[in-house]
Formats: C-alpha cells, structure tokens, sequence
C-alpha cells in the first residue's frame, strides 16, 4: 500500500463527508493504492454513524472509536498502530487542511528521501492574537530546545516513513513535538513544506488556552526523558552528587572551625543546618534516580486506550 491517511477528529460529522471525497478524488488521480483511517477521540455527536456510512460506499476508509475523548495525541498513536502503508500522511479532519498537498508529501518520503516532512502554515487565518503570536512563541522556544529548524511543529498536515512511525509512541499531549519524537529515535532527516491554511468551514475549535500551559510542560518533559529516559541516573545522580559534596564540605569546614576554635558552638550555626539539608537532598536525589533506573528498565506500554469499535482494522 502506497499511503495510509491517518484522520484525528472530535464531533466533525458534517465535513467528512466532504474530506473523505477530496482525498479519495486526489488519490485516485494519482493512482496511489490507499487506506484512509478516521480515528473517533469519543465525540457526542453523530461521527462514527457518519464514518460507518461512509465505509459502505468506499472500504478503504477504515474507523477506530474510542469510549470516550482521550485527546489527538492518542488518536494519532491508536491509528499509526493501524497504518500499514509505506507512507503516512496526517491530517486534520476539519477541512483547514488541503488532501491537495498529499502527492507532493508522498514525493519528498520517498523520491527525495525525507524521513518525516512537516507542513508549514504560513498563511494563516487564525486569530492573531490567541492563536499566531502563541504558536510564535512556541515554534521558536521548541526550535532552540530541539535543535530542529521548522517554523511550524504543531501542524496537523504531515508525512512520515512508515517505521518513523512504528518507532514512537505519542502520548499525553505530544503530538505537539512528534518531530521532536522522531529526532529522538534516531531519524535526522526531517524536512518541511509550505501547505495551504483553510479558513474553517465547520463547526469550532477544539483547543482552548489550557493548551500553551500543557505545551510548556510537554516539551520540558520531552526534552528531559529525550536525553534522560534511558538513563535517569545520569541526572539525578549528578545533582545529587553536588548537594552531597556540598554538605560534606560545609560540614568538614565546621568541625575544623570546632577543631580550631573550641569555644564556638556547632549545631547553633546556620552553617550546620544548611549542610545537613543538602546532605538529605542529596540523598533524595540519589533514590529517585535509583527508582527511576527501576522504572525505566521495567515499565510495560504506556498506551492503555479502550478502544470501543473498530471498522475495516485487522
């Protein structure tokens, strides 16, 4: 199979039927052999009838419903479980995204050799100020931590190799960083694309302001178990290794003080207290990257989604 077209929504009833036409008509004009795979994050309204109808009339489109809303990231990670073709492509279900862009998304995988491409917004028709100036912000700070130079990480339109994305696992809300993800695991060649930006046609926004507070957490803890995952002792062990040296000084200079000055008093300084409490963060320390070499070594999958229906997935 050339493409698998991978589909997060919530409560999008009214354009897939549109969007699963324009993709079926972009493909079938460039004879790629495809699988469209809708993946439902609980939505209330009537999504999974509307993909359940849609199947009868097209097989490739493909349906996984979860029991209630999980958030994009687990979609995203429940349908590249699902996908198996040599190209993945994802989009947003709500039509801002153009089906237009998928050949020459497919061309850069696999003629010109990218590992993943990301799409680049750069025209926009979100609101300035809640939307373009945060993204901004958060664009810029993701490059410099990363390292990777893109001008749009969170852009819903991208392409992957199939074992990019059979290599990581996206999960709380990462799908913010995938190509962060992705660098980690070890794929380097990472491009970008300028895509089309659509105003939205239907229904509203699903991301409120909660989202810049869950941004910043996320890319400090991608950054931390990027470099740290594997290897937790390396972190805490440093730290902990400085806050015990720096007990045991303060504490040796106050006994020489005691030594040489024996009129002074030694647990009436505030000396004392001050190397003691760095002696026991050192300590605290040293545990948790011990526990954290335990975890690292035996925690099973991280995923647990209930997934309540399935169409078309093996």
């Amino acid at each position: 199979m050339d493409i698998s077209i991978v589909v997060p929504l919530l409560n999008e009833e009214e354009s897939l039927p549109e969007l699963c036409a324009w993709i079926e008509r972009v493909v079938t004009e460039n004879n790629f052999t495809y699988e469209i795979i809708l993946v439902d994050d609980g939505s209330d309204d009537n999504s999974w009838q509307t993909i359940e109808t849609l199947r009868t009339t097209n097989a490739h489109i493909k349906g996984i419903r979860f029991q209630r809303n999980y958030g994009k990231s687990a979609a995203l990670n429940e349908g590249f479980k699902a996908a198996k073709g040599q190209v993945v492509i994802t989009m947003d279900a709500d039509l801002q995204d153009s089906p237009d862009e998928i050949p020459a998304l497919y061309k850069m995988i696999v003629t010109d050799g990218y590992d993943m491409v990301s799409g680049w917004k750069k025209v926009r028709y979100d609101n300035t100020l809640t939307k373009n100036i945060p993204s901004k912000f958060f664009n810029w700070a993701t490059r410099r931590m990363s390292k990777i130079h893109l001008h749009d990480f969170n852009c819903g339109l991208k392409s992957y190799k199939s074992k990019v994305i059979k290599s990581i696992e996206v999960y709380g809300e990462m799908h913010r960083y995938i190509p962060v993800l992705a660098k980690w695991a070890g794929f380097k060649k990472i491009g970008e694309k300028v895509v089309e930006h659509r105003k939205r046609k239907y229904g509203k926004t699903k991301f409120g302001w909660e989202r810049f507070v869950n941004g910043f957490l996320d890319l400090a803890s991608i950054t931390f178990v990027g470099k740290y995952g594997k290897r937790p002792m390396h972190f805490f062990g440093l730290w902990g290794t400085l806050f015990l040296m720096t007990g045991f000084i303060m504490v040796l200079v106050l006994i020489i003080s005691k030594i040489i000055y024996p009129e002074t008093g030694l647990t009436n300084r505030p000396g004392f207290y001050i190397s003691l409490t760095a002696m026991i963060i050192g300590i605290q320390l040293f545990m948790a990257g011990f526990l954290g070499e335990l975890i690292s070594r035996n925690s099973p999958g991280r995923n647990s989604y209930l997934v309540e229906k399935k169409l078309g997935i093996d």
